[in-house]
């Protein structure tokens, strides 16, 4: 019997596979548990439908990104921090400091969990920080350490 899968099953198949099961397997394990449907037309339109459906999201999702990439790459933020003697940093910037910059003074909003500092910026001067928007986009921001 032909069945599509609604969820992950484990050692079957992934969501939204067409996969072949002995009859027994479908009536008593796959149907009751809600973990398949039978691969009739109306069903496999209906996957068709979805799968349609969660790809024209996708590119949207990935549309935006790379706009929101583009504006990212046309600004700076610029960062006050307190040195002492022979232009040595007190502490660190750390990327919530960076995106709460970000957000005073250009109205951004980006996640901190998406800026992707190898280590804490410590040196004056300007960097270009990686910002992870989209699996497929990374964006470049330009952020300047300045004396306080």
């Amino acid at each position: 019997m032909k069945v599509i899968l609604l969820e992950d099953v484990k050692s079957l198949g992934k969501k939204g596979d067409t996969v072949n099961v002995s009859d027994g397997y479908a009536r008593n394990m796959l149907f009751p548990k809600k973990l398949g449907v039978e691969a009739n037309a109306k069903n496999m339109n209906d996957l068709k439908l979805q799968k349609a459906n969660q790809d024209k999201v996708a590119q949207e999702q990935l549309d935006a990104a790379k706009a929101y990439a583009e504006l990212l790459g046309t600004k700076e933020v610029v960062i006050s921090i307190k040195v002492g003697e022979g232009g040595k940093t007190f502490g660190s910037v750390s990327s919530k400091e960076i995106a709460d910059a970000a957000k005073t003074q250009h109205g951004l909003e980006i996640d901190k969990k998406k800026i992707q500092l190898t280590s804490p910026m410590r040196a004056l001067g300007t960097t270009e920080v990686p910002i992870k928007l989209h699996p497929k986009v990374t964006a470049q921001l330009k952020v300047t350490l300045k004396e306080a």
